[in-house]
């Protein structure tokens, strides 16, 4: 039984742990860019877009659908990487093993 209290311990620190984890990620950012950084897109580590920032140049009234395309491939760029940086954070608490559901 001592070995069962001191295992839920271990859990309950474990858990404990990934929850501040996960808190910190909302304080870390990730830049998506597009077009060669004409189109970037800022996203914090819980995938939460905070900011677009598009240069004027990017802004063809003729061609509306480029800027659209730019937009879209900056925010999957962003997501992207705040999925590598959520896994490389939480990585070590899964042991490498891709837990869907966890982050």
């Amino acid at each position: 039984m001592k070995n069962m209290n001191n295992m839920m311990k271990q859990v309950k620190k474990m858990q404990d742990q990934m929850l501040k984890a996960q808190e910190e990620l909302a304080n870390k950012f990730v830049e998506g860019t597009a077009g060669g950084g004409v189109v970037k897109v800022k996203v914090s580590g819980q995938k939460k877009v905070e900011e677009i920032i598009i240069q004027p140049e990017a802004v063809d009234p003729e061609d509306v659908e480029m800027l659209q395309d730019l937009v879209l491939a900056a925010v999957n760029d962003g997501m992207a990487k705040a999925d590598e940086l959520a896994s490389k954070d939480m990585g070590k608490f899964t042991g490498g093993l891709n837990l869907p559901g966890m982050f």
